[in-house]
């Protein structure tokens, strides 16, 4: 039975608060692990450690700390079959999907490797009589990041490659469903010559996550889980004078025009729809065909697609899908499929009796396809978080682009068409966040930033790109006069610029 403790100032330590959480391998149900749940004197006691070590960090210079950054994608690259491994036993998804949550986290400590010129700030030299004004960027201290289980590895390098290379101190509290790789690109960022106590990973529950909000020291939070977490991490942190952006959950539409490939934006739906067990924030869940003759058309191929998924084990290279993360995940699911037949949808692919033989106690759930599934239904409205897709007939355009702009949440969306006009007033006007053009899940590239809107974003800044190097630096603005000996006495009024 491993046991997973905290990584505290370079170091393991074992957990001290007595709680722990058990750490299932979704393939097969069974408990592999224990992971230690923080008190808040844990917590506090990494907070120190890190507000120790941070002022160094931070007088470090800028091609120095990108120098670390540099040699941990070296080791990262050399580890990723092995972080793949680890990340698919552990959350479920399968091999090739793990490696893509590894690549896309990648991308974002190489953006993190700029970072001399990313704080560079701006000089304007004779701004007045005598007078240069520059700014210049600054870390904040200690920062934090509570990270969800879909995405062990991408949304923690998200967080920490760009405050640490902003020369901040970080504590990482990962969920503790898949503690491991968490854990391990805290060790790999050491071995890349990262000084002790700047990357601090504390597992924990809420207890953790409360000891993080409520920290006099921590200066500033990112999250990334449900929207009713994220609203309440985003309130108390800032009711306690933290900087904050928290991400939530998404119903994330697709619409399919009548003049679109059919076939693409069928291949787009499943693989969006129906890639790693639909446990993503991406996740396309509704489609929106336009017209009965595209809604027909559409059903006729999807159908038979659905029905012919291949749920596998993890460790499957021909498995489009994997296990759900945990039972309770599956019951859920469950739970909003029986929820959208007692409200009238039509279940047009059921995906509930599926099982795995030789995986029978697994959390492995058949790929579910809803038709005729309107705006007031619970499925529509609430995120399921699973490999259920809903058809949501439109009748034309123009309520194709109200249903996204009116739903609650407004995390990603995408149209299929061949028609660059309709695409065009579509990106302008529809009221989500990232926009895909013939591109299912819009995931902007790392030097551009990640944010939904209404539920789906608490904050004013985004992820990644150039928000993230604006959220964990303050701006420090200097105005410099060197007098020339001339005495021009005392000035009373508001200083002007002649």
């Amino acid at each position: 039975m491993r046991e997973v403790g905290h990584f505290i100032g370079g170091e393991h330590v074992a957990g001290r608060s007595g709680r722990t959480a058990d750490i299932y391998q979704p393939m097969t149900g069974e408990v592999v692990g224990r992971v230690a749940l923080a008190s808040n004197a844990e917590l506090r006691a990494a907070v120190e450690n890190a507000a120790k070590a941070q002022p160094a960090w931070a007088a470090t210079n800028p091609q120095r700390r990108a120098r670390v950054m540099m040699r941990f994608l070296d080791l990262v690259a050399r580890e990723t079959d092995s972080l793949a491994d680890l990340l698919a036993r552990e959350h479920g998804k399968t091999i090739p999907d793990a490696k893509g949550d590894i690549q896309r986290g990648v991308e974002v400590v190489e953006f993190a490797c700029g970072i001399p010129q990313l704080m560079k700030g701006e000089y304007t030299e004779g701004a007045g009589p005598g007078i240069d004004i520059y700014s210049m960027r600054q870390p904040l201290g200690v920062v934090a990041g509570i990270t969800p289980f879909n995405f062990p590895a991408m949304i923690p390098m998200w967080k920490f490659a760009p405050a640490i290379a902003c020369g901040n101190a970080f504590i990482l509290k990962p969920s503790e469903r898949d503690p491991g790789v968490p854990m391990r690109l805290a060790e790999l960022m050491i071995e890349a010559g990262l000084p002790a106590g700047i990357l601090n990973v504390v597992n924990g529950d809420k207890e953790a996550v409360d000891a993080i909000l409520d920290d006099d020291i921590v200066q500033a939070v990112g999250f990334v889980g449900s929207s009713d977490i994220a609203q309440y991490v985003y309130a108390r942190a800032t009711a306690s004078g933290k900087r904050a952006h928290c991400f939530g959950g998404a119903k994330n539409h697709m619409i399919i025009m009548p003049d679109a490939d059919l076939d693409q934006a069928v291949d787009a739906l499943m693989g969006a729809g129906y890639g790693s067990a639909g446990e993503r924030c991406m996740a396309i869940s509704v489609a929106v065909p336009v017209g009965e003759k595209t809604a027909d058309a559409l059903m006729k191929k999807l159908i038979p697609r659905v029905e012919s998924l291949k749920v596998g084990p993890s460790t499957d290279p021909s498995a489009d899908y994997g296990p759900l993360v945990t039972r309770a995940a599956v019951d859920r699911v469950r739970n909003y499929v029986e929820i959208g037949l007692q409200e009238g949808a039509t279940l047009a692919v059921d995906g509930r009796g599926f099982t795995m033989q030789g995986y029978e106690n697994g959390f492995y759930l058949g790929g579910c396809l809803f038709d005729n599934v309107t705006p007031q239904m619970r499925i529509y409205k609430e995120e399921i978080f699973g490999p259920v897709l809903s058809v949501v007939r439109a009748k034309d355009y123009a309520e194709a682009l109200r249903l996204p702009t009116e739903h609650e949440y407004g995390n990603g969306v995408a149209i299929y068409t061949r028609d660059g006009d309709a695409a065009r007033d579509f990106a302008a006007k529809v009221q989500v966040g990232m926009v895909g053009i013939n591109v299912p899940i819009p995931v902007p590239l790392a030097y551009y930033t990640f944010g939904g809107w209404k539920r789906s974003g608490f904050g004013d800044l985004n992820q990644h790109g150039p928000d993230a190097v604006r959220f964990y630096t303050k701006t420090k603005t200097v105005t410099s006069r060197w007098p020339s000996g001339v005495k021009e006495g005392a000035e009373f009024s508001i200083p002007v610029m002649q």
